[in-house]
């Protein structure tokens, strides 16, 4: 059950991480959305669907349905703790450790935190899980370069 906790990263940072989701075309079409938020995480999930499947034989979702699940949802957990509108953050660096596959049939859910915002640079953490984060089937650690006065396109 994902609970919310009082809200510190402010309406003006949630607006730009959903903002995100609705402006990716890649997020919106594997249907990447965001669930939930905590003081420090967002929650986001992926219905399941046929046509994102991997491989046919075992309903096992496409491995980059996960990254992209892992990717953007960490880049939406950066933009919801910085503090500049106009601030951008593209991926440095990803790293996705694939302990299973996500169990077909199943929706996937990411819970993402920004655990550091440096000066030019973000990192953050996620587990990517069925129903329980303590029983993930990835986990992953990012960095984002922080792109100020609406350089770049990430």
């Amino acid at each position: 059950m994902h609970t919310r906790a009082q809200d510190t990263a402010g309406p003006v940072g949630l607006e730009r991480a959903r903002r995100l989701f609705e402006t990716s075309p890649h997020g919106r079409l594997i249907g990447l959305e965001l669930v939930d938020r905590t003081a420090s995480e967002i929650i986001t999930r992926i219905p399941y669907r046929g046509e994102l499947v991997g491989n046919p034989e075992t309903g096992h979702l496409h491995g980059g349905v996960i990254t992209t699940l892992i990717d953007q949802s960490c880049g939406a957990a950066v933009l919801m703790h910085t503090c500049a509108e106009e601030e951008r953050v593209v991926t440095l660096d990803l790293r996705v450790d694939h302990l299973r596959p996500a169990e077909p049939g199943r929706d996937v859910y990411a819970r993402c935190a920004c655990y550091r915002l440096a000066g030019e640079v973000a990192f953050a953490r996620a587990v990517a899980y069925e129903d329980d984060p303590e029983e993930p089937f990835a986990t992953s650690m990012s960095a984002f370069m922080r792109l100020r006065g609406g350089g770049g396109g990430g």
